[in-house]
């Protein structure tokens, strides 16, 4: 369908969630990386949270010195870390090929990787460290904010001193494909360094090397860029500098199991956090002794990882402000209105187009009105006057009452989770037409990102034994909405039970007659309306008059009530032309 879909659907930043977190549980320390040398006493203090940097150099002497270019310490093979402050603001590709566009000599960076707000990486010989060092703070963002870059002496990065053979990689490669299930998309990797393959060829394996983590990586991004879990559990993990490549590696990946490590800070998190998890497991390592506000754990999780769905094996509550993307979409009027007209237009047309769907046998179409892991539920009322209660097996079948279900499977296998489960379940309950003029609608809570409303209505069904009989029934949705535009449903309870003589008697009545009795002139704009009304429906002027009366002279109702009464074969052949 054409137009925007009505079926789809305060954050705080993770710095002052974090540092939020961090302080409650005493955990400011700021965890090391294995690259660090020790810092020299300096006469210029700086900060990795200012804006600008006084440079690190304040004459040539003291250039030589802190990059050991003097006389008695000239080793053009030496290693340097650069380190940008706040360049994790920065994308990868963009950072280098800026300082390459500036630098005088060739680049050739080894192991950049993000830590906190930082960015570093390393190069080798002093002439390319004095070259980075000349073009600090001459590089200007898109906000014109000078770039600096400070360069240090290091020792030989990890991932240097730690290459593998090739020989070396085809073992790595056996072992990791052995921990591979193709069926499940999932890796495991627990307890990795004492896998037996790796012990037989003598490869000390630690995933806490950043060394071993890049080559294992590299094994993933080679064959099995399709990864969606990975367990990494119990391999002493301190710090995740290795694993932020993951994002690059295996982009796909939305299970993470990082339990039972030694990660000291909630900080390490921050190097995984461009990864759209839906599963993460923390349990077992330190920093998760000290929690002692388990909504604020959670809340600090949640805002580094937005759509995570479960947080140690434990479902959470779904955010309110998640919106999906619309497949299905029905155009809402521009013209101005208040917003509780907005949102009553917003329903209605959502339930024209969900009813329309249900009705038409093809309710896999549902699914883009359902959030991936919405709730669907249906229910049948005892009703000790209704005689013919057995009419409703078809129904029966799938009644939840936990006041009456002692075992705890049945209830929850009757409670459909997921969207798919919800629409398959649909599918198997009877084929139905609904009455849309039975339609009795309640929006019982309305905020800026949720809907809850309910509607009653009557129904029969076309199909099986039961053809042609009217149940009445309640629906209730909860779902979520964007912009005034789009609905996506969390949460679905159907009530349904047989309708009472009273509402059958009054179920799909068809057009009234038309009143010929004296009325006032029309206007010249509802004699415009009355005549297009006319030429569009095919019906006979004086019916397409009564058409549009009996909605308030709305003209798109009229068509709306129209349409729906023409497709269920209502309107005698007498009324057209």
């Amino acid at each position: 369908m054409d137009g925007h879909s009505v079926f789809q659907g305060r954050k705080r930043s993770s710095n002052y969630i974090g540092h939020k977190f961090d302080r409650k549980n005493h955990h400011l320390g700021h965890p090391g990386t294995p690259y660090a040398s020790r810092p020299k006493r300096r006469r210029i203090k700086y900060s990795d949270e200012d804006q600008s940097f006084p440079s690190v150099w304040e004459d040539d002497k003291q250039q030589e010195s802190e990059l050991g270019l003097g006389a008695r310490n000239r080793n053009l093979d030496s290693w340097f870390k650069v380190t940008i402050p706040n360049g994790k603001k920065y994308d990868k590709t963009w950072l280098i090929k800026s300082i390459q566009d500036f630098c005088s000599v060739p680049l050739n960076v080894v192991d950049f990787h993000y830590d906190k707000k930082r960015a570093r990486f390393f190069v080798q010989n002093a002439r390319t460290a004095s070259a980075l060092k000349d073009i600090s703070n001459k590089i200007c963002d898109e906000t014109s904010q000078k770039i600096p870059i400070l360069v240090t002496p290091s020792i030989v990065p990890y991932s240097v001193q730690n290459k593998f053979t090739s020989e070396q990689m085809e073992v790595l490669k056996v072992a990791v494909m052995k921990r591979y299930d193709a069926s499940q998309k999932s890796l495991d990797l627990q307890r990795f360094r004492f896998d037996q393959d790796l012990m037989d060829n003598d490869i000390d394996m630690m995933l806490n090397r950043r060394s071993c983590m890049i080559a294992t990586l590299q094994i993933v991004q080679r064959n099995i860029p399709e990864l969606l879990a990975l367990n990494v559990c119990n391999n002493k993990l301190y710090q995740l500098d290795g694993l932020s490549d993951l994002i690059e590696k295996a982009p796909q990946v939305k299970i993470l199991n990082l339990s039972r490590n030694k990660l000291k800070s909630f900080f390490e998190l921050e190097k995984v956090k461009d990864l759209n998890l839906e599963e993460l497991w923390l349990e077992g390592n330190p920093f998760c002794n000290h929690v002692s506000d388990q909504s604020d754990y959670i809340s600090a999780i949640r805002d580094l990882f937005p759509k995570l769905l479960r947080l140690d094996g434990k479902e959470l509550i779904l955010p309110a402000e998640l919106i999906l993307p619309a497949q299905m979409d029905i155009e809402v009027p521009q013209e101005t209105r208040t917003d509780s007209e907005l949102i009553k237009n917003l329903v209605l047309q959502f339930l024209k187009e969900y009813y329309l769907c249900y009705d038409n046998g093809d309710r896999f179409r549902l699914l883009d009105a359902y959030h991936d892991e919405a709730c669907f539920s249906l229910a049948i009322p005892f009703n000790f006057n209704d005689p013919d209660m057995s009419n409703l097996e078809e129904y029966f079948k799938y009644n939840r009452d936990i006041k009456k279900l002692q075992d705890s499977y049945t209830r929850m296998r009757l409670l459909k989770h997921t969207k798919q489960d919800i629409v398959d379940s649909l599918s198997l309950l009877p084929k139905t037409q609904h009455d849309f003029c039975s339609f009795w609608v309640d929006l019982c809570l309305h905020t800026d990102i949720m809907l809850c409303f309910s509607v009653n209505g009557l129904f029969k069904e076309v199909e099986g034994k039961c053809q042609g009989c009217i149940r009445a029934f309640t629906r209730i949705f909860i779902a979520t909405h964007y912009s005034n535009s789009r609905i996506c449903i969390m949460n679905d309870e159907l009530i349904v039970r047989n309708a009472s003589p009273r509402e059958i008697k009054n179920a799909f009545i068809s057009l009234p007659p038309a009143d010929t009795s004296s009325k006032p002139p029309l206007s010249e704009e509802q004699q415009e309306m009355v005549k297009s009304f006319s030429v569009q429906s095919g019906m006979k002027l004086n019916w397409s008059q009564k058409c549009l009366e009996d909605n308030g002279w709305d003209y798109t109702k009229a068509a709306e009530v129209f349409t729906i009464m023409q497709n269920e074969d209502k309107i005698p052949k007498e009324f057209f032309k």
